[in-house]
């Protein structure tokens, strides 16, 4: 009886000091946790650091655009903590792969916030964008996506992109093939299964009316079907179609290009930043490649100091020529320093706070970058800028 009331005495004791643990200051709990994920990232300690994280595809099928985005940030993030950083407050950079997967992407999102990240460059595709972007509302956390170009990509007022949205690529694909008179009748071969695709379709067919463009032909095809486009290929031929539209992923494309080529259809092919990357294409004969115009804001061959600095940045430390998700995410570190700065942020501000005043800035802000001059944002989220058009020649992508 006595061990017996001794061992309850002993376990009472134990039981009120777990309670005086459970009820210790929860901000305490959560910068310890916090603290204790980050280790192994970083040393600093909270508030002396803006944290910014990345969310992108490193690995898997769309590795080349989310390695392209972590490259760009990086050489953005080098730069401005060499020059002194945001407002004087060095930057800590920290990139996830979500291998363009929108479960993996949240996983990310959440592990990022662990880390204590105060404001977010991503994501790069726009599926997880939605997805991640539904989270950052929740938290009130700034987030600006490079390359997200989806219309819900932006749907809160907490985030913002600096590419052009689908509709948007679309419309200013129909005016500039209109203005420039590239052709009269065109063909459009589509992915119905893709959002990207889809909403660039719907956008551009609205848009050729007005710029005196005759949609012939349409091909759609799905993400289960997407190795045999035969059959919209010969229906645009028979249409008569001059230029052939292709609002898709350079994978796809290059099986358009080499099945066309060996039916002995030649037209104009056009496409958006999902034609970047066509030149990488394993075992495509590059040469199929020349004269296919793609809607960009940016081509590495562009003779102005900005662009060439940062090419030649980007090839010294990654021995490659970068594409258009390199430099929209170099702009996009940059934006995101312009706006910090403008609304006076401090890296002991709450996600919130920060979010808050990032909101403002964004909409007051011009910024002149390698993806346009004069940049403004919306308070919708939407980049104003310039389109600007490449074209492949000789293995280059080139300026028009």
């Amino acid at each position: 009886m006595k061990k017996l009331v001794s061992f309850m005495l002993v376990a009472a004791m134990v039981a009120a000091t777990l309670t005086g643990c459970g009820s210790s200051d929860n901000a305490k709990s959560t910068e310890a946790a916090g603290e204790s994920s980050a280790a192994g990232e970083s040393s600093a300690a909270a508030g002396t650091t803006f944290k910014i994280g990345g969310i992108g595809p490193v690995t898997g099928g769309a590795a080349l655009y989310g390695l392209a985005v972590q490259r760009g940030a990086q050489i953005a993030v080098d730069e401005i903590n060499a020059a002194g950083g945001i407002n004087g407050t060095q930057i800590e950079f920290n990139f996830q792969d979500d291998e363009a997967d929108a479960e993996k992407s949240v996983n990310a999102y959440n592990s990022l916030k662990d880390w204590g990240m105060q404001m977010l460059m991503g994501t790069v595709t726009s599926t997880p964008c939605v997805s991640v972007a539904a989270k950052t509302a929740e938290d009130n956390m700034f987030q600006l996506t490079p390359s997200g170009s989806s219309v819900e990509c932006v749907q809160n007022d907490n985030a913002f992109r600096v590419c052009f949205s689908d509709p948007d690529q679309g419309k200013k694909s129909a005016q500039y093939i209109g203005e420039h008179k590239l052709a009269t009748k065109v063909a459009v071969i589509y992915d119905s299964s893709d959002t990207y695709s889809t909403g660039i379709y719907e956008s551009f067919k609205s848009e050729a009316a007005n710029q005196g463009i005759e949609v012939v032909a349409e091909g759609a095809f799905t993400a289960d079907n997407k190795t045999d486009f035969s059959v919209p290929l010969q229906q645009a031929q028979a249409a008569g179609a001059e230029l052939v539209f292709l609002p898709i992923y350079y994978t796809e494309a290059s099986l358009i290009l080499t099945q066309a080529n060996s039916m002995g259809y030649a037209p104009t092919f056009f496409g958006c930043d999902g034609l970047d990357g066509l030149l990488a294409v394993k075992n495509f004969d590059t040469k199929l490649a020349d004269g296919v115009m793609l809607l960009t804001p940016f081509a590495a061959d562009a003779d102005d100091e900005k662009t060439q600095a940062f090419v030649s940045a980007y090839k010294e430390a990654y021995g490659d020529t970068p594409n258009q998700f390199a430099a929209d995410t170099y702009d996009a570190i940059y934006i995101m320093k312009a706006a910090a700065e403008k609304a006076g942020v401090t890296a002991d501000m709450s996600v919130s706070d920060i979010c808050d005043a990032m909101k403002t800035a964004m909409t007051e802000i011009s910024y002149d970058g390698l993806t346009g001059e004069g940049m403004t944002w919306t308070a919708d989220g939407e980049p104003d800028k310039a389109p600007k058009a490449v074209v492949i020649k000789d293995g280059v992508y080139t300026a028009m």
